[in-house]
């Protein structure tokens, strides 16, 4: 039996089917179609079926993926065995909150990559709830995220990785003109300026609001925390952000912080993996920074 198609099967069940799964490994459909059928002529069973238009498990499908995730992870750890254990090599695939992407990871990436710089890292930055459901799905091997997000069960170990506070932050113009977030029931002609709904610290403060009664102007929904900024500094509207993002423009003055009655309020950041997922010498020597790192900024 080829590896290589217990690999192709693996795939198109994490990808979501065929197409996906011949894009991700870089074969043509024809290819993947092919590797399927040997497979299951191999087994005598038939592991996909028609469910409209997509494809889907069939029960022996169901009943074979765990046994071939844990041959996978077998080979794997034969790879890492190979020569030395203190050699790392293999993938890593990490997704990251983009705050702590931007702020408190790159000086890790970088003593990370001294230590292997044969692991091919595979890094995104993504939405805390998509790293929880795809370090679930076991997609990814580590996710760097704020907990806040919740709904992991039991089935993700998390590390720390720091408490943060959050900042509601202005201009100094701004904040002269609009230096009161804690007086309930108030209309307030100025823009939100943050992520997408699902950024754990803009529900934070939309709670906030809503519990206060205080209504803003409008929302302006931004990706880039570094154009957030931008458009605070200038005048365009307030955000509330991680305190790190922003400590530097607040010791310039470039920014000042608009007090709250949740002023005291932080976040907890951690670095979780599946349970069942093996840990490589890579995953544990990333991990390992990470709590190094916790340990020096505590």
């Amino acid at each position: 039996m080829e590896l290589k198609y217990l690999q192709t099967f693996k795939t198109i069940v994490e990808e979501g089917g065929f197409s996906k799964a011949a894009k991700k490994l870089n074969y043509t459909q024809s290819t993947i179609t092919f590797q399927v059928g040997q497979l299951e002529q191999e087994l005598s069973a038939e592991l996909f079926e028609k469910a409209g238009r997509k494809m889907v498990l069939t029960k022996a499908g169901e009943q074979l993926y765990p046994y071939v995730n844990d041959v996978l992870i077998s080979i794997e750890k034969m790879r890492c065995f190979q020569n030395d254990l203190t050699e790392y090599r293999g993938d890593l695939r990490i997704g990251v909150a983009e705050t702590l992407l931007c702020y408190r990871i790159p000086q890790i990436l970088k003593v990370f990559h001294g230590y292997a710089p044969n692991t091919k890292l595979y890094l995104r930055s993504m939405n805390c709830y998509d790293i929880r459901d795809e370090l679930l799905e076991g997609t990814l091997d580590l996710g760097i995220f704020y907990k806040d997000v919740g709904g992991f069960g039991e089935n993700l170990n998390r590390v720390p990785f720091g408490d943060y506070s959050l900042s509601l932050i202005a201009s100094p113009e701004l904040k002269k003109q609009y230096p009161d977030f804690i007086t309930p029931n108030q209309n307030l002609a100025i823009s939100f300026i943050i992520n997408e709904e699902k950024c754990v610290f803009r529900q934070i403060f939309e709670r906030y609001l809503q519990q206060k009664s205080i209504l803003l102007d409008h929302t302006i929904e931004l990706w880039s925390i570094h154009t957030i900024k931008s458009l605070v500094k200038n005048n365009v509207g307030i955000s509330f952000l991680p305190k790190f993002t922003v400590q530097t423009e607040l010791d310039s003055g470039e920014l000042e912080e608009i007090q709250t009655d949740i002023s005291t309020a932080s976040i907890s950041a951690v670095c979780g993996y599946n349970k069942t997922k093996w840990l490589s010498p890579a995953m544990k020597l990333f991990i390992q920074l990470l709590k190094d790192t916790d340990l020096e900024y505590s």
